[in-house]
């Protein structure tokens, strides 16, 4: 089990909310038990499980190689759809590392009935303080992948050090994560703050910064702002069309507050305050030290 006395307060926060019955419920219901981040949406209707299975494609793409037997570290692995993907597409081995001990569960189930438990381990950890060593030239990880997960840290830039400090030399980190832009005017981002307990959020500026900083060579970032908001008004959507459902497994609080949230993000994105995009960063092949 994760250490909370070690983590931050935004850590352990997020814990606490993703191992609350009612956002496993919502989460492995409007979601359809996949995938929780956000979709690259082809279509205005298009199903939440398509968007989200197109995103981690598209990412996967993003990679030079994936081999099988190449060490894949997803950071905020939630239900594992990703790490189900990478395995059975490219025969990779997937260390999925999420704070959440239900979604946890849920996951090992679902690898579990997908034949893939020997291909993924799962991991009751925070990303803030990763539980492996050093990487050294034919150690560590070949890849890391996050998605939508590094704004629940305290410290980002903590994460990209440690992500930093166990990927391979040449390894490559992809993620995507809910920012706000990097023009966002001071405190307009209040109410979605409020919303999801933190005292901040990144910015694309701030990543390509903090990944310098730490010693990532920042290969790109394509901007899907515009997904963001779709995505959030499908959730909505969805939410609003299944609140009866829903409320037989979820507290009717709870789907209010959320359905409060989801505007919030709607209209945040709408007004450009907020981004979101595919990061590929690259660990340079000679680092000091290693």
């Amino acid at each position: 089990m994760m250490n909370s006395t070690t983590q931050s307060a935004a850590v352990n926060t997020a814990r606490a909310y993703y191992n609350s019955e009612d956002a496993d419920h919502f989460y492995s219901t409007i979601w359809g038990g996949e995938d929780i981040h956000i979709g690259l949406y082809e279509t205005a209707n298009e199903s939440i499980s398509v968007a989200s299975q197109r995103t981690v494609q598209t990412m996967a793409g993003y990679l030079p190689s994936l081999n099988a037997g190449d060490v894949v570290l997803d950071l905020g692995s939630g239900y594992c759809g990703a790490a189900r993907y990478l395995a059975r597409t490219f025969g990779a081995q997937v260390k999925a590392l999420n704070l959440s001990e239900i979604e946890n569960q849920r996951a090992r189930e679902l690898n579990s009935a997908a034949h893939l438990s020997e291909k993924i381990q799962v991991i009751d950890g925070s990303f803030e303080t990763l539980p492996f060593t050093t990487a050294e030239r034919n150690k560590g990880f070949d890849v890391i992948w996050s998605q939508d997960a590094i704004l629940h840290s305290g410290n980002r830039e903590q994460v990209l050090t440690e992500a930093f400090r166990v990927l391979k030399p040449g390894g490559h980190f992809v993620f995507t994560d809910p920012m706000q832009a990097d023009s966002c005017p001071p405190g307009v981002l209040q109410p979605i703050l409020d919303r999801i307990h933190l005292s901040s959020l990144g910015s694309p500026g701030f990543y390509r910064q903090a990944g310098g900083n730490v010693g990532f060579d920042v290969v790109k970032f394509d901007d899907f702002t515009g997904q963001l908001i779709k995505h959030y008004q499908r959730i909505l959507e969805e939410t609003e069309k299944y609140s009866d459902d829903l409320a037989d497994k979820v507290d009717p609080a709870y789907i209010e507050r959320m359905k409060t949230g989801l505007g919030y993000w709607i209209e945040g994105g709408k007004n450009g305050y907020l981004a979101w995009g595919i990061f590929l960063l690259q660990k340079p092949e000679t680092v000091a030290g290693v």
